[in-house]
């Protein structure tokens, strides 16, 4: 795929949704880093059903770890693996309280150091707070970037870099969320919706659905 054939598709996606973000509820750095790290393996939906119970309770590093890992649990208990993602955000919560006042770090191996943390989490709250232009690489974005011949690549890694490399500048900031919701909604992974697809043409999948 060559470069105007990229600037098409995004010019597209960007007429479709111009101001694209998360699906996730938040409203500070902090609550998008626990609802991140709690969307792992699970629904957007039903992390913004279980965060609507816990920030109105608890939504700072302090009230947290005053609600104690067995509260949280309690909390968040809805979503999977919660016990591990509990155990995660308490020990996140006194790191941020010790070593970063309390405050989100905008550096990725200061955030990465955090548990249950890792370079895609990492990635999302550096593009979607922070406003860098990183990639985060999910399930989504690496089926779409395959499929589509955006950037394939065999690991998220590879997709990350070639994203990053081959995006044209204009398109960087939002184009991971463009990805992921064309992923979700779209480019879905057993049946693509090729026939309601706005970059259809241009895509250079073999197998198009119609």
């Amino acid at each position: 795929m060559n470069r105007e054939k990229r600037t098409q598709i995004f010019e597209r996606l960007r007429a479709e949704n111009p101001n694209p973000t998360t699906e996730l509820h938040f409203e500070t750095a902090f609550e998008l880093l626990v609802a991140v790290v709690l969307s792992a393996q699970a629904t957007d939906k039903g992390v913004n059903k279980a965060t609507a119970k816990l920030y109105p309770v608890a939504n700072t590093p302090e009230k947290i770890l005053a609600l104690g890992e067995d509260g949280l649990k309690e909390k968040i208990r809805t979503i999977g693996l919660f016990n591990s993602k509990a155990a995660n955000i308490i020990k996140s919560c006194a790191i941020l309280i010790d070593q970063h006042d309390s405050q989100v770090p905008s550096e990725r191996k200061a955030l990465e150091a955090l548990p249950g943390v890792g370079r895609k989490t990492a990635n999302v709250i550096l593009n979607t707070w922070f406003k860098q232009p990183t990639m985060a690489v999910d399930t989504h974005i690496f089926r779409v970037s395959n499929r589509t011949g955006i950037a394939p690549g065999k690991n998220v890694v590879e997709v990350e870099k070639r994203l990053l490399r081959l995006i044209p500048e204009e398109f960087l900031m939002d184009a991971h969320h463009w990805l992921i919701l064309h992923g979700r909604y779209t480019c879905i992974a057993r049946k693509p919706r090729c026939g309601s697809c706005v970059i259809e043409d241009l895509c250079e999948f073999k197998k198009k659905q119609s």
